[in-house]
């Protein structure tokens, strides 16, 4: 079996060194394979998901009905939570594909994809997985240096780890800003990283036949003050604050921030950040005022760094669970792959080439956003979005390095490090599988789905999901019985996650949809049709705010039926123009003696909702 792998290898590698435009095809379609199935596929036939979602896609909605571009409104409301961005962008994807799911999410689909093929890019020049590995072949000669694998194989797992792993998968598909965030800082970071590793030699840092195509250090230092800037118009502060903080830690680590900083164009770079940053927050606050001011610098991001918000708390070791999960099935190997850079080796790293720098500048991209949301005291799982492509890299070079010695013939060795985070591995796959196997008695009573339980277990899909990773475990231990075989790891895991998001995950958003969001939407296009003119509508009991999107008008929200009951009774003023009123609610929230007391004629109901038309004259005690 090893003497037929080593032929393929050696087939394959002679094939690419005739043939190397074969490699670029090659990660062309990799990256779109990997870009549709994580990003694109089935994108926009999923409805809205409340809570958070229908809040910025309504917003960006009424930046095209109103014209206004500065000041976001939901629900006739100023909506003061993130910047303008990330609406500007979908109020331009409802130009080009219409005002719909797909135009909502687009925008967070296309930055997941741009920051998975800068990664690939990033670590096709520079993804060495250890100083030593450009030392070795810069002494060797040009034609091998040309057909070594080490760099396509970090740049190809790269890319992949980046896109198929749950949080990056969820909110890539999700009409949100944080994605959005997430590849600006990422590719921000990626861009400086490129100017610094090449400001040296450029020449020297690329393979031979690649150096025609090489970039400028100026161009990437530019790019880098232009995408921290949309970082920065995207979710504010925290856009720039996170990149200096990790951009500072890497250089003062490495004692050359004075040399660097005179590089990097720092002020024609600060009036470029200041020209595209600042100019909407000078026209939001003339326009809004302390009301501005107060809601997104105050509450939004000083409140939420040191104090609870909306009871978003967590204990400290949160994270470590977020990305335990987050990352899956790779975070595994997060500890070998930092423990593998000797970090604690200053002197080593200062003496090494700039282009070797990546895996360095990757932890220290990891470490410092990790510790800083973790230091804050509101915690929610998105925040750490933004240092998934950093541990997509470490382990990407990690992984990259192993099996780079196998095609290259070489001994393995001994290799604790990688045996042991094979063996928790194959541990979390089965505590996975056996968590999807239970899941259906796990599920919390929704009043919106109260048998969403019993769907989940008809529907099959936990005990595929039990099997896939049952056999990827499998897979696993048959990998690890053998040493030469354990670097493939990576590919089994790859191969079970694929498999899940096609026959577990993505049904799973149907079925969910399906149950949950469906039922909304259908009593949505009731009320565009029924509405007489004037007639407001009223959601009783709870709030879901993808209502007020699909029936394009605003709601009112009340918590109880007393509450509603009062305001249906408030004597006419002008502003009324109906003479009753649209109520939607649960048929649990229903509270019967109120509902005596008005005139009321049941108009639709689905699943748990029920959609009344009552006057606002109360019934007739005779």
């Amino acid at each position: 079996m090893e003497k037929s792998f080593d032929r393929l290898i050696t087939s394959v590698g002679k094939y690419s060194q005739q043939h190397p435009e074969i490699k670029w095809v090659l990660s062309f379609l990799w990256l779109i394979l990997i870009g549709w199935l994580a990003f694109f596929w089935n994108l926009g036939n999923i409805g809205l998901i409340d809570e958070t979602e229908p809040l910025f896609v309504e917003a960006a909605r009424q930046m095209v009905v109103t014209g206004d571009w500065i000041t976001p409104y939901f629900n006739g409301e100023t909506r003061f939570d993130k910047p303008a961005l990330i609406y500007w962008l979908m109020a331009v994807a409802y130009k080009i594909v219409g005002v719909n799911e797909w135009g909502a999410r687009l925008p967070s689909a296309l930055a997941a994809f741009a920051l998975a093929a800068m990664a690939f890019y990033t670590l096709r020049y520079f993804g060495f997985p250890s100083p030593a590995t450009l030392v070795n072949q810069q002494q060797e000669k040009e034609e091998k240096f040309t057909d070594r694998f080490s760099l396509w194989l970090s740049a190809w797992i790269g890319a992949a780890l980046i896109a198929l792993h749950p949080l990056t998968i969820v909110w890539a598909r999700t009409g949100v800003s944080d994605m959005l965030l997430s590849a600006c800082m990422g590719m921000g970071l990626l861009s400086f990283f490129l100017g610094y590793a090449r400001k040296n030699d450029p020449e020297k840092s690329l393979p031979i036949s690649d150096s025609r195509f090489s970039i400028s250090p100026k161009f990437w230092y530019l790019s880098f003050y232009i995408l921290i800037a949309l970082a920065v118009l995207t979710k504010g502060p925290v856009g720039i604050v996170l990149p200096v903080l990790i951009i500072a830690a890497f250089l003062v680590y490495l004692g050359n921030w004075r040399e660097v900083l005179a590089e990097a164009q720092l002020l024609t770079g600060s009036v470029i950040f200041c020209a595209i940053a600042l100019p909407w927050y000078v026209l939001v606050i003339l326009r809004n005022g302390n009301a501005y001011i107060d809601s997104f610098f105050g509450y939004h991001n000083i409140e939420r760094f040191t104090q609870v918000v909306n009871r978003h708390s967590a204990p400290w070791y949160f994270y470590f669970l977020v990305v335990l999960v987050g990352f899956f099935p790779w975070s595994v190997y997060l500890p070998l792959a930092i423990a593998r850079l000797k970090f604690w080796q200053r002197r080593h790293w200062q003496n090494s080439p700039r282009a070797t720098h990546l895996g360095l500048f990757a932890f220290f991209w990891f470490a410092v956003i990790f510790g800083f949301f973790t230091i804050a005291v509101t915690k929610l799982p998105s925040y750490v979005l933004p240092l998934m492509p950093a541990a997509a890299i470490l382990v990407a070079l990690l992984f990259g390095q192993q099996i780079s010695l196998i095609i290259e013939h070489r001994s393995l060795g001994k290799n604790p490090g990688l045996f042991w985070s094979g063996i928790f591995n194959v541990v979390l796959l089965l505590a996975v599988a056996c968590v999807i196997l239970y899941s259906p008695n796990l599920i919390g009573y929704d009043p919106a789905v109260p048998n969403l339980y019993k769907l989940v277990e008809r529907s099959n899909l936990p005990i595929r999901g039990f099997l896939i990773w049952g056999l990827t475990s499998l897979g696993a231990v048959i990998l690890l019985l053998r040493r030469r075989w354990q670097p493939f790891l990576v590919g089994v895991n790859l191969a079970g996650f694929l498999a899940f998001l096609i026959f577990v995950l993505t049904p799973g958003y149907f079925l969910v949809d399906e149950a949950r969001q469906l039922p909304l939407r259908e009593l949505a296009t009731v009320v565009t049709q029924v509405r007489q003119p004037g007639e407001e509508l009223i959601m009783v009991g709870f709030k879901k705010p993808s209502l007020v999107f699909y029936t394009k008008q605003s709601v009112n929200f009340f918590k109880s039926f007393e509450e509603a009951f009062a305001y249906i009774e408030q004597p006419a003023n002008p502003q009324r123009n109906s003479s009753s009123v649209l109520l939607l609610t649960q048929s649990n929230k229903i509270d019967p003696v109120i509902l005596q007391r008005l005139k009321y004629q049941k108009l639709a109901d689905a699943s748990a909702y029920e959609l009344l038309r009552v006057s606002r004259k109360p019934r007739s005690n005779g």
